[in-house]
């Protein structure tokens, strides 16, 4: 009894250690590839938009209700804008009681 026991505790201390080794040079080959794909291909940076343009502002383009001041929507469309990067666009604000 004491011989299939030690050939099985062998046979699974094996086993774990392989499965160390191979966890270990995937964690490092992943961790290589991070670090040469950042060596070599350089970030783009985001692009800014230009304030030069003479177009409207996105708070006179939103059609606010009464109850709703102009302050408010203007900090409601520049909350939405940084939130949604400049693709996010309200067309209507009302007030929700």
């Amino acid at each position: 009894m004491t011989e299939p026991v030690s050939a099985a505790l062998l046979v699974m201390a094996v086993g774990m250690i392989t499965v160390f080794i191979i966890l270990g040079l995937v964690v490092l080959s992943g961790d290589l590839l991070i670090r040469a794909v950042n060596t070599f291909v350089p970030a783009k940076p985001a692009p800014r938009p230009n304030t030069r343009q003479a177009t409207p502002s996105p708070a006179s383009q939103v059609h606010p209700s009464s109850t709703v001041s102009r302050q408010q929507v203007a900090a409601i469309v520049t909350a939405v804008d940084l939130l949604t990067r400049g693709k996010g666009k309200p067309e209507r604000i009302e007030r929700i009681d």
